[in-house]
């Protein structure tokens, strides 16, 4: 019967019985009583039969067999030798498999898998990279400290292997190898040092894994190999982003300055400036070198920036905590944005991502201030998602939003989940602590709260510690408390309503006796939190009431002599010596009164994420609040920068591996003058001509000296920009030649010239040049082209004469460098130009590769809407109220900054004195012109004032503190899609022109339903005017509606 029940058992997934008889094979005869050893045995012997088949196929089955036997967990050990034979196969799926049963039992068989490391040796010098590599993986898991020797050879021929992916294994293996043998440590430091010269993304992310667990503290090792981290950081697969990430920040906080002292520097020498001559001296010297950003701390953050898309939450985790850490402060509000995108993957990423915000907003509110819906409680959520929502939203309630949230806490309370609820009741506890204006309002609230049985407890804790801080003005609510009593069975909510009147016995004298008579009934049957507090409420009325409760405290001392708890009757004993007068009282007797009715301070609700900070977010530690094994500090910021120039060299390999030789040196040199905008269009008159170059030359300097800066950082910038410059240098050729068949000759004739006197006359020709454009950019055109150049330039405009006759006479009174500091209404915007001959451009006719030859001219807006919005409510700026609108005129502190009017009014009646703008929080690039501080403000008083702010052409939120003399308001403006346009005149022809170069993703359509009366030619165009500042273009069709505009990033 029972060798019936044993096929059964295997027969339906008995996995013990089948395991149990695999392990008694070796020790119990085949001959034995249960067929299930025999069946089994046969069973492996035909797996050995298999896998000493000559055929692949059989051999392959049997590999598969035995791998689905370890994946079930069964015992494959007695297979080892057969399973061994195979390691030569030819095949590489045989090959493959093996392997895996080789690294699972290859420790435990330590002398069968030794005679095999011939076979893995041979394999490491394989013709095909995936056996060199899956060779190596199966060596170094082999844990045998005999073989490490040639496991330490092996990692030294796959580092220098020709496969990427075989090096990859190397860096894997030297983990392994670090941890079977420490000693080999020097050893593999210097395979770490050679692998991390590899240039391949492929081994970047696995190399640094072993630069961590090996020597994490050989900082040295980074610093040539720097810059290439950070460019290869995009391209280098997901998890090896992550290690290299953590790896650069703990880099940066050794080798850069702190870039959070610029502000308190601003602030110091602001304090001192008026003190003294001595102290001005010193804001002067400070001024002179303000602190300026290592261009190496600045490629790290701008290189990480692109990585906040991805879509694998560690490494957006991982870039988050690399600009809290590293980044300037004002720089770091952009990953709010990107963690709170987060919150939409499943619960565990969540939770972690939960618990980096709360640590951070602790400390500044306003980067997720913006996304505070996005911390509403879900119905679906965890309580531990929960919990932590509520903690980031205490973080970020201020007086402004204390309202919102107190009616949402409401509904919260009403929640079935009880953890949930109780958690919310000491949300609003320390709302109350931390915000004075609504204590009351939440002191309320919970004594309401009173009467629901499910967060009563709760509330009864939270109210005592809300009445700690000023118990004088609520000795009603301690009254309604203490009838309570009879009704809360929680220990600790009894206690804190006992020691509530205890505290306060002699506010509540006729309520507090009785309330010990009641406790003396109960006294046994009592928790023992609560009878300690029985125990104190009758020694504090023993020494305030003696003639009520002497008799009560006796008989409650009494009790509590007898008590079970030892604590409670030590506690008893100490009191009736110390309050019962006797002989045998000490001198501590006298001052009973002074040690139990002493002030006690009011207790601080703080945050439990605020002792969090020291740890590096995103870790482990910083999750379980402890730290874990190898956790690496992040070392605080170095008060001097270490030198710079050990970084240096890898600059100079990547110049030498991307730049064409000959070319770096034109580079430099060119870059200073000629913007890259010069070759973008194809034709021009020659006005626009002139002024074109002028513009750009000087009007962009500043930018092309920029870019320069920046792509010394970067090998792929460098070599974009060489095309660039051969360009240039051909255009301008052509122009010194003026001849219309230069279009080959050209390029070569620069590029051959200025290579050969390169040090001698670049510079200098080229500050000629621009210095002749500027002069000539308002004359008439013979002066500024030459005549053989203009003859040939009237073929190519007889096709938009009619249109170019109106405005050219305009654009020879008007320089670019007018438009820097006003910009009329009508004034017409030229385009930059392209340097090129006569006879390329009538070449590139045709080819849609830019903008319209036509000048743009920027035209008065059709409309200019009234609607204003508020900018800082009266209310909350304690009397002081602020709204703005978009006046939809030119911007006259800048081109491209959009212009905005602000009123202010004084609601008061009082002066508001020195009202100017204080702190700006803005995004990277944008940029802000404000207003000249007002002195004062009389009572019921207004004034407009206007400001400028480049949005950068985005609707990015530009957020500031408005400030009085007293106070600091934050505000923001966040501007409309349509207030970032210029209206833009043109004509029908034009217009289609330019609509023919923008295809694909610049196309929108949608389809809108509205009344007949609504679709007249008046009412589509009051619409449209109204939320869009665009210029309406001339149509020959009553049903078609034209509107043309130009955003201010092409100013």
């Amino acid at each position: 019967m029972s060798s019936n029940s044993f096929p059964y058992n295997e027969q339906s997934g008995g996995g013990e019985a089948t395991e149990l008889g695999q392990e008694a094979t070796s020790t119990i005869s085949p001959s034995g009583a249960f067929g299930l050893f025999s069946s089994d045995l046969k069973k492996n012997e035909d797996l050995k039969q298999m896998l000493e088949s000559n055929k692949d196929s059989a051999k392959l089955d049997a590999m598969k067999r035995i791998v689905g036997m370890i994946a079930k967990g069964k015992n494959a050990s007695e297979l080892f030798p057969a399973v061994v034979k195979n390691v030569a196969s030819k095949n590489i799926e045989i090959k493959k498999l093996v392997y895996v049963y080789l690294v699972r039992y290859a420790e435990e068989q330590q002398d069968l898998a030794l005679l095999s490391i011939s076979t893995f040796q041979r394999a490491l010098k394989d013709p095909n990279q995936l056996i060199r590599a899956s060779a190596l993986r199966v060596l170094s898991s082999i844990r045998v400290p005999i073989i490490v020797p040639i496991m330490m050879l092996a990692i030294k021929e796959a580092s220098a292997d020709l496969s990427p992916y075989v090096r990859k294994n190397a860096a894997h293996a030297i983990q392994k190898l670090y941890s079977l043998d420490p000693e080999q440590k020097e050893m593999l430091i210097e395979v770490i040092e050679k692998l991390l010269k590899d240039k391949s993304t492929l081994v970047a992310g696995s190399v640094v894994m072993a630069f961590e667990e090996v020597c994490p503290d050989r900082i040295d090792l980074i610093h040539k190999n720097y810059r290439k981290l950070c460019n290869l950081l995009v391209d280098v697969e997901e998890w090896g982003q992550v290690v290299i990430i953590h790896m650069l920040t703990r880099y940066a906080r050794t080798q850069f300055v702190s870039p959070w002292k610029e502000g308190d520097e601003l602030e110091d020498n602001g304090k001192n400036f008026y003190e003294s001559d001595d102290d001005q001296k010193e804001k002067t010297d400070k001024k002179k070198k303000p602190y300026t950003m290592d261009p190496d701390h600045r490629l790290l953050i701008r290189n990480t920036k692109p990585l906040l898309q991805s879509r694998n939450a560690a490494v957006v985790m991982a870039v988050a905590q690399l600009y809290w850490h590293i980044s300037p402060k004002s720089e770091a509000g952009i990953i709010s944005k990107s963690l709170v995108r987060l919150l939409r993957s499943n619960r565990e990423v969540q939770y972690i991502v939960l618990q980096n915000i709360a640590t951070m907003s602790i400390q500044r509110k306003g980067m997720f201030e913006p996304y505070l819906k996005s911390f509403y409680v879900r119905s679906t959520d965890p309580t531990m998602i929960k919990t932590l929502k509520l903690e980031i939203l205490t973080n970020l309630a201020n007086e402004a939003n204390i309202s919102t949230l107190l009616r949402e806490f409401q509904t919260y309370v009403k929640s079935q989940d009880k953890q949930f609820a109780a958690a919310t009741i000491q949300t609003i506890g320390r709302c109350a602590t931390n915000i004075l204006e609504v204590t009351d309002t939440c002191l309320n609230g919970l004594v309401c709260l009173l009467s629901n049985r499910d967060v009563v407890a709760e509330s009864v804790v939270v109210i005592k510690k809300l009445l700690q801080m000023q118990p004088a003005q609520h000795g009603e609510i301690i009254k309604h408390m203490a009838k309570l009593l009879d009704s809360i069975t929680v220990p600790v909510a009894r206690a804190s309503i006992l020691w509530l009147i205890g505290e306060n016995c002699e506010r509540v004298p006729k309520i507090a006796p009785d309330v010990l008579r009641k406790m003396a009934k109960s006294f046994t049957s009592e928790d023992d939190l609560v009878k300690l507090q029985i125990l104190n409420l009758g020694a504090k009325l023993y020494l305030t009431n003696s003639k009520q409760t002497k008799l009560l405290t006796q008989y409650i001392l009494n009790l509590g002599k007898y008590d079970q708890n030892y604590d409670i009757r030590d506690r008893t004993r100490f009191i009736r010596q110390l309050i019962v007068p006797n002989v045998k009282s000490g001198a501590l007797s006298k001052y009973a009164k002074k040690i139990f009715l002493a002030q006690k301070p009011a207790p601080l609700l703080e945050s439990p994420f605020k002792d969090r900070d020291h740890f590096q977010l995103g870790t482990l530690s910083h999750t379980l609040n402890i730290k874990a094994t190898g956790y690496l500090e992040l070392s605080n910021w170095p008060e001097v920068a270490p030198d710079p120039s050990v970084r240096n060299v890898e600059v100079i390999e990547l110049a030498k591996e991307w730049t064409p030789a000959g070319k770096a040196k034109q580079e430099n040199s060119a870059k200073k003058f000629y913007s890259e905008s010069e070759e973008e269009e194809d034709s021009s008159d020659s006005s626009s001509d002139s002024e074109s170059e002028s513009g750009s030359e000087s009007g962009e300097q500043g930018e092309s000296g920029e870019e320069g800066d920046s792509n010394e950082d970067s090998s792929e910038d460098s070599s974009s920009e060489q095309d660039s410059e051969s360009g240039r240098e051909s255009g301008l050729e052509n122009k010194r030649t003026a001849k219309r068949n230069s279009k080959a000759k050209g390029k070569s004739d620069s590029e051959d010239g200025e290579k050969e006197n390169e040090k001698s006359k670049t510079s200098d020709s080229s500050n000629d040049e621009s210095s002749s454009i500027e002069d000539s950019s308002s004359d008439s055109e013979s002066e500024s082209e030459p005549e053989s150049e203009s003859e040939s330039r009237r073929v190519t405009k007889e096709k938009e004469k009619k249109t170019k006759q109106d405005r050219t006479p305009l654009t020879k009174d008007v320089s670019l460098l007018d438009l820097d500091d006003f910009n009329p209404v009508s004034t017409p915007v030229a385009l930059p130009t392209p340097a090129l001959s006569p006879s390329l451009m009538a070449d590139l006719e045709g080819l849609h590769l830019s903008t319209s030859s036509s000048v743009i001219s920027v035209s008065t807006p059709a409309f200019v809407p009234t609607k204003t919005h508020v900018l800082l409510h009266r209310m909350s700026g304690k009397g002081l109220a602020a709204h703005y609108f978009f006046p939809r005129q030119p911007c006259i502190f800048g081109d491209k900054m959009v212009s905005i009017q602000i009123t202010l009014n004084n609601t008061t009646d009082r002066k508001i004195e020195n009202i100017h703008i204080g702190e700006k929080k803005l995004p990277i690039g944008m940029k802000m012109h404000v207003f000249n501080p007002i002195d004062s403000l009389e009572p019921e008083g207004s004034i407009t004032v206007s400001m400028g702010i480049d949005f950068c052409d985005s609707t990015q939120t530009a957020s500031f503190q408005l400030c009085t003399k007293d106070d600091c308001f934050n505000v923001n403006i966040q501007p409309p899609v349509g207030e970032l346009l210029l209206p833009v005149a043109m004509s029908e022809k034009d217009f289609k022109k330019e609509q023919g170069v923008l295809t694909g993703m610049n196309e929108t359509s949608a389809v809108i339903i509205a009344a007949p009366q609504n679709f007249t030619p008046s009412v589509i165009f009051q619409k449209v005017v109204n939320v869009a500042n665009v210029g309406a273009v001339p149509s020959g069709q009553d049903n078609i509606h034209r509107y043309e505009e130009l955003n201010f990033e092409a100013l």
